[in-house]
């Protein structure tokens, strides 16, 4: 039997209905109407909505944080899974956290419904693939130790939930990202994280508000996470990875602001170091050489402030 194309297309179009983000905004009826500068503005109202949005949503972020980090330090990883937009927001992330905090390349992970070739190219269908879903957190050897979270703005994509489900019943943490209520994927996920920037300024267009809050929280997730592992000193990113010439700077910088010493003294702290910007600091503020300081490092797992203190 041929499957009823017509009967599908109907029940996602009342799915579609009922999402917020998939809503026409009676504030930007008029856009093809306006000059350049006058669309830029009603795009530049709709975008202030959405770190109130956000704000909403702390204490749920708080909650996936501190399960993140409760994961890590059993030996868990965080994963990102998502489809289109969502996906690559999920891929840069983890990318980031490699440089920003020298993280393995294995710790932060993000998987992308259509594989790498949807990092830049749509590919169709993929992300109603159930299936794949299951079949992607599997390859990356998911266990309950991780902590899986699943983006998608309309909270409804099946790659999506499929993937979230099996990590739930394997034991696994997971976390649910979407901008409209009551979907799918919000009740699937053990924390859910809901931020409703309502209508887009081009309806349907998700990659804007709901894209934007995505980042957002991907941001608070990662930096916070990060930030409860020792990985900063004060605001400083001292667990930076000086991998080229400007990150080379930034850690001689980043010494120089933690300790108030010169650039030639964090210059030669780091070179002894081994351009570890943390033992560097560390070096400096006990006057210990980076023998000492690294192990003084190690008895206070990473955290230079405890390290320092102890020093």
């Amino acid at each position: 039997m041929q499957p009823d194309n017509h009967q599908d297309t109907s029940a996602l179009l009342a799915q579609l209905n009922k999402i917020a983000s998939e809503g026409r905004n009676p504030d930007t009826m008029d856009i093809d109407l306006l000059s350049s500068e006058g669309i830029l503005q009603k795009i530049n109202q709709q975008d202030a909505l959405v770190a109130d949005a956000v704000a909403t949503q702390i204490p749920h972020i708080a909650a996936a944080v501190d399960t993140i980090v409760e994961r890590i330090n059993r030996g868990g990883r965080l994963i990102y899974i998502g489809a289109g937009t969502s996906g690559r927001l999920g891929i840069l992330d983890a990318v980031e956290c490699r440089p920003t905090f020298s993280t393995p390349d294995s710790l932060v992970l993000g998987i992308i419904a259509g594989g790498e070739k949807a990092i830049q190219h749509a590919v169709e269908g993929a992300e109603d693939d159930s299936a794949q879903g299951i079949r992607d957190v599997k390859a990356v050897n998911i266990s309950a130790d991780d902590v899986l979270v699943g983006l998608s703005a309309s909270g409804r994509t099946p790659y999506v939930v499929s993937a979230l489900t099996y990590a739930n019943h394997i034991g696994a943490g997971t976390v649910g990202i979407a901008c409209s209520r009551d979907t799918v994927l919000l009740r699937t996920a053990k924390i859910s994280i809901c931020p409703v920037v309502g209508p887009e300024s081009l309806t349907g267009s998700t990659r804007m508000k709901s894209g934007t809050a995505q980042k957002l929280v991907l941001n608070m997730l990662s930096t916070a996470t990060m930030i409860r592992l020792g990985k900063t000193y004060q605001n400083l990113m001292v667990d930076v990875n000086a991998t080229n010439e400007k990150l080379r700077a930034r850690a001689v910088r980043i010494v120089m602001q933690a300790t108030d010493c010169s650039e030639e003294q964090a210059s030669s702290a780091l070179e002894e170091a081994g351009q570890k910007a943390k033992l560097a600091i560390l070096m400096i503020l006990t006057h210990s050489s980076a023998d000492e300081a690294r192990a003084l490092l190690a008895n206070n797992d990473g955290f230079l402030r405890r390290a320092v203190d102890a020093g």
